[in-house]
């Protein structure tokens, strides 16, 4: 729909309680046109990932005009579970997220482990890319990796390669919503003192919590 607003929440990172607030000041509904985006990195770090993942889980499951993309963080977690050997794990807050997950009224649910393996590597519009981390000048979305939809940063913020739509991303934090010729980033540093931030597009208008 030509009306449809977007609104797109950066990195969350276990910050809970600003996810709780941001939703509450969102004039989005659960089943109606607007698309609510969340841009991944869901967990580690702060306080309360199983809490944030709890709250995402359940509104994906309720909601058909939700997306919930996969952050190299999720990504990472998912490699945990299937048994791999990640020494970054733990360099990246994933203490953080193990201990939310071992008390005993948190366990991995089955809803949990769904929503986290349903995430998306990215999303798009006929004016938008959505995606995690960003995209590798000069390709094609179509032959872009996963890699580095999750993981790259320098050659994409560095680059003023012109993807024909407006790249909309979170994985880097800035005090401040990144704007630049067809990029958004959005991770304000939820996790480290700043703001959990909303875009909303087309009109280009944010919405905090802190």
């Amino acid at each position: 729909m030509s009306d449809r607003r977007y609104f797109v929440v950066g990195d969350i990172h276990g910050c809970y309680l600003k996810l709780r607030k941001l939703l509450e000041r969102l004039d989005w509904t659960p089943g109606g046109d607007d698309l609510l985006i969340f841009l991944g990195d869901y967990i580690d770090r702060g306080p309360q990932s199983y809490e944030v993942v709890d709250t995402l889980a359940d509104l994906a499951a309720r909601a058909h005009n939700i997306v919930t993309l996969m952050g190299n963080h999720e990504e990472m977690f998912l490699q945990f579970l299937s048994g791999e050997i990640n020494p970054p794990l733990y360099d990246n807050g994933f203490s953080a997220t193990i201990r939310n997950y071992t008390r005993p009224d948190q366990n991995l649910t089955v809803e949990h482990l769904r929503f986290l393996r349903g995430l998306l590597p990215c999303f798009e519009t006929d004016r938008h890319i959505f995606v995690h981390a960003g995209l590798q000048p000069g390709l094609p979305l179509a032959s872009q990796s996963l890699q580095d939809m999750l993981w790259i940063r320098d050659d994409f913020l560095r680059s003023d390669y012109d993807f024909g739509r407006l790249v909309v991303f979170g994985h880097t934090p800035f005090k401040q919503p990144f704007l630049a010729p067809g990029r958004l980033g959005l991770d304000t540093g939820a996790v480290f003192g700043g703001p959990l931030t909303c875009a909303v597009l087309p009109e280009l208008r944010f919405i905090t919590a802190d």
